[in-house]
């Protein structure tokens, strides 16, 4: 049974900040990766950031870029995402992907958290 547990989502004034959090739990193998994605209404998920999780080589989107910060906690299996400087435009369902590989078999199989709602408004 495996459980992305997201958290920290909530509303927020422009400026301001929010630190997101998820949690994989029941995973058999440790994840290669973890990212964060969003989604605002009607548009497409789009990748927000992404972290791997051996050496922890981070990705970002153009928007977030000098906003946003991505980091784990490998012993936790754990991924925050610090946003700073929020902007109305940041406002979306945030949800949180790991991305394993058997170690044997090379099967990949990937895991979504339900989502977090950021809010950015004045």
């Amino acid at each position: 049974q495996v459980q992305l547990v997201e958290s920290g989502g909530g509303l927020v004034q422009p400026g301001g900040s929010l630190r997101l959090s998820c949690a994989a739990l029941g995973l058999s193998f440790n994840p290669l990766d973890m990212s964060w994605y969003r989604q605002a209404p009607g548009k497409e998920r789009a990748l927000v950031a992404y972290i791997t999780i051996g050496d922890g080589n981070t990705n970002y989107a153009n928007s977030v870029k000098g906003r946003f910060t991505i980091s784990r906690d490998n012993a936790k299996n754990t991924v925050y995402l610090q946003m700073n400087s929020l902007k109305p435009e940041d406002t979306a369902v945030y949800f949180c992907n790991a991305r394993t590989m058997h170690p044997t078999t090379g099967e990949e199989n990937d895991y979504w958290g339900q989502g977090t709602q950021v809010t950015v408004s004045s």
